[in-house]
């Protein structure tokens, strides 16, 4: 049998890093899992073999959890962390509240406590807008604080950051989750470990996003205080995240973080990304909108311009009020990928009239 190739490999997109395919280190180990037989559920030893490679990274005493994807990473290790009269402080901008379908209120039966943020990240100051009516039955109790590193907005905390917001948080009683889909990013941006934003800043739940490094499919809900969450198995279980051949998830989080594949695949993205803010910042019409911190770059163009753009290229129109549209670099953009979509960029504008 035959198949026919559906797309030109040769096409290039700056829509989402999850448009780039799978790193070859990545295919090699899901072909080598696949020998043989192995135990279901998580039994086998390439589960094993992830977990120390998690702990390696993130502590000792770090749990993990591989599930199917960052969405039910997010829903199954906030649902262990918070009781059903329980309530979430967020970005009004992060991840969980507006890129997931509903899915923490539907799935996850949580509560979300949004703040405007002017950059996506929060601050203990702004955490304390929406830390209150504690004791009041009449309001969601707030449980969790929850952060996303990098941020939707492309913007990074620094260990220190993320340290405030964690002592702070644990002042006021409350947990703190990671949403770390980008986390290699961020820690590549700042040369740090992954502890560095994580274990060390005081942490409590994680979750380590793969797919957007790499991986074909796969994330991980990482417990770093395991009096944070409760029934995490059970949780996983029953928000259909439990994968029954889950060697294939694990031998893929092997090859990430068991050598340096992370560290490589997120300073590419990261460089390509801050070669394109480069490149598209001086050409006339074009307003870079935000630092370029990790991997994405925001800017400003004319409606039409975008719109023929991005026929060639395919991208994001962010904000569309505004404008603003987001390109993604990924673990396999090259520079000349980057350069291509910087002269088209120019040819557009200088269309525009």
């Amino acid at each position: 049998m035959t198949f026919a190739r559906r797309h030109d490999p040769a096409a290039r997109g700056f829509a989402s890093d999850n448009h780039a395919g799978v790193h070859p280190e990545v295919l090699r180990a899901i072909a080598l899992a696949n020998e043989g037989h192995q135990p279901a559920y998580g039994d086998d030893v390439y589960t094993e073999a992830m977990g120390e490679a998690f702990r390696a990274h993130f502590g000792a005493g770090a749990q993990v959890w591989p599930v199917f994807n960052g969405t039910g990473a997010n829903v199954v290790g906030l649902r262990a962390m918070c009781a059903p009269w329980e309530a979430v402080i967020c970005a009004e901008s992060a991840h969980v509240n507006t890129d997931e379908g509903g899915a923490p209120e539907v799935t996850g039966g949580l509560k979300l406590l949004t703040v405007p943020t002017p950059d996506g990240r929060l601050t203990p100051d702004l955490i304390d807008r929406r830390a209150i009516g504690f004791g009041d039955p009449h309001r969601a109790q707030p449980r969790v604080v929850s952060i996303s590193n990098a941020t939707e907005l492309g913007t990074i905390y620094t260990p220190e950051e993320t340290r405030a917001i964690c002592e702070h948080a644990h002042g006021l009683g409350l947990a703190v989750h990671l949403d770390g889909a980008r986390l290699a990013n961020a820690a590549a941006a700042l040369d740090v470990p992954l502890a560095a934003l994580s274990t060390d800043a005081g942490v409590d739940v994680l979750s380590f996003g793969g797919t957007k490094s790499g991986l074909l499919y796969g994330e991980a809900v990482v417990v770093l205080d395991p009096g944070a969450a409760r029934g995490v198995e059970y949780v996983r279980k029953t928000a259909m995240q439990l994968a029954s051949k889950s060697r294939f998830v694990a031998a893929q989080f092997e090859a990430l973080l068991g050598g340096d594949l992370w560290l490589r695949n997120a300073r590419r993205a990261n460089a390509m990304a801050a070669r394109l803010g480069r490149a598209v910042a001086d050409v006339p019409g074009v307003r870079v909108t935000r630092p370029v911190e990790a991997n994405v770059v925001f800017a400003v163009l004319p409606p039409a311009a975008s719109a023929r753009l991005s026929k060639r290229f395919p991208f994001y129109v962010w904000d569309e009020p505004a404008g603003e549209v987001r390109w993604m670099c990924a673990f396999d953009t090259t520079e000349d990928d980057v350069d291509a979509f910087a002269a088209a960029v120019a040819e557009e504008m200088g269309g525009t009239g």
